[in-house]
């Protein structure tokens, strides 16, 4: 039986390679790595252009997600008009479609082919961070050029370890690491230990604590107006070595011509209490997210825990 360890994906006792997941049940998972392989292969305007595509392919055929997106907009854009709402969802999969094509890039494309195509914006925050020699806690969210973003940070050249949980698929879970590990030390979450070693070693442990982890360790907390449970987690992880905390933004230009990675500091953290830490957080990726909105991963059920009492709002109405 496969066996996973702190050290990285184990099958059999020792490390997985490609030649692990052979048999028939991968065969269709290889057919989607190699066409993704021949599509990172291509100009960067034609990847946006099929990357769209496809995406527009999605929101027909992800009946569920689709609903899930439009329930997520609906309730975090009630400015937007029925029509405006539904254009949003439509983008959103078109650019989570594009985000399929950055993650190809992202493990196979050139570094000096992205390094033109960045602007770097206050990054003296995170070098002034760093000064202090305690790590830095690198709070990023699921925005859609996710895995891309982490190679364009590895272009400053500061050690990373980025924060994850671990695949279902044990392929998968083979796949996405060892193409994560081109540009940081890819960690599962729950290695604690491993983490505050590298904090200690001064890198930066990139951290999204945007998703919906149930009811355990989290704290109803305002996310565009609407209770969300939210990870106290983020405090925890500073308390460990002091490490201080640096945003990160990562979108793509409204010309589609590169890309923007952006610091920031999160005015007020730490503050007294976890449960005002939470509120500086989702303040702060909110903010971030409203810089390009249609670029992050609505699909994701980001209300799935609902209050005590209160309905699940995914329930409550049902898929087109």
């Amino acid at each position: 039986m496969p066996d996973f360890t702190a050290s990285g994906l184990i099958v059999d006792n020792k490390e997985a390679r490609w030649s692990d997941f052979l048999a028939p049940k991968y065969w269709l998972l290889w057919l989607s790595i190699g066409l993704l392989r021949g599509l990172s292969a291509l100009p960067f305007r034609w990847g946006l252009c099929i990357g769209r595509l496809l995406g527009r392919l999605l929101y027909r055929l992800m009946k569920t997600r689709r609903h899930v997106t439009t329930v997520n907009i609906r309730l975090c854009f009630p400015e937007l008009t029925a029509q405006e709402q539904t254009n949003r969802v439509i983008e959103v999969f078109e650019n989570n479609g594009i985000g399929l094509i950055e993650t190809g890039w992202s493990y196979w494309k050139s570094e000096a082919f992205f390094r033109a195509k960045t602007d770097f914006k206050n990054f003296e925050i995170l070098d002034q961070a760093l000064e202090q020699g305690n790590g830095v806690i690198l709070m990023g969210w699921h925005f859609s050029c996710l895995d891309l973003a982490g190679l364009l940070f590895s272009l400053h050249g500061q050690p990373c370890s980025t924060l994850y949980r671990e695949h279902n698929n044990p392929m998968l879970e083979w796949f996405f690491t060892r193409g994560r590990k081109r540009f940081s030390h890819p960690l599962e979450r729950k290695k604690t230990r491993q983490m505050l070693r590298n904090m200690r070693k001064n890198h930066c442990i990139w951290y999204a604590p945007d998703q919906d982890l149930g009811r355990k360790g989290t704290l109803f907390i305002p996310f565009f107006g609407h209770p969300a449970a939210t990870t106290v987690a983020t405090t925890k992880m500073h308390r460990l070595n002091n490490s201080p905390l640096v945003k990160l933004d990562c979108w793509r230009k409204p010309d589609n011509s590169g890309y923007i990675l952006e610091c920031s500091n999160v005015d007020g953290f730490p503050s007294d209490t976890e449960e005002n830490d939470a509120i500086l957080i989702n303040q702060a990726i909110e903010a971030g997210i409203r810089k390009a909105p249609s670029q992050y991963m609505w699909v994701h059920k980001r209300f799935k825990t609902a209050p005590l009492g209160e309905k699940n709002i995914y329930k409550a109405t049902q898929p087109d």
